[in-house]
């Protein structure tokens, strides 16, 4: 249940600068780079704010389908 909030920690931390430093690929870092050409392109923006959008909300579907199944209610 807490990978979601762990992707969100890392890609917070490293639009910040605070997190995986640049060589390594991060969407925090993809985002923070591609935040000075949203007007001309912001293709980078858009695929990795997306990216991490549907991850957090497939892992916290996929959690709550396990809870349901593992801890029914009936």
């Amino acid at each position: 249940m807490g990978i979601g909030d762990a992707i969100l920690t890392e890609a917070g931390l490293s639009f910040l600068g605070l997190g995986i430093q640049p060589p390594n690929p991060s969407w925090g870092g993809m985002l923070a780079n591609g935040k000075n050409f949203i007007n001309t392109s912001p293709n980078e923006v858009i695929f990795s704010g997306v990216a991490i959008v549907l991850t957090v909300v497939a892992f916290n579907t996929l959690g709550d389908g396990i809870r349901d199944y593992l801890d029914p209610k009936d």
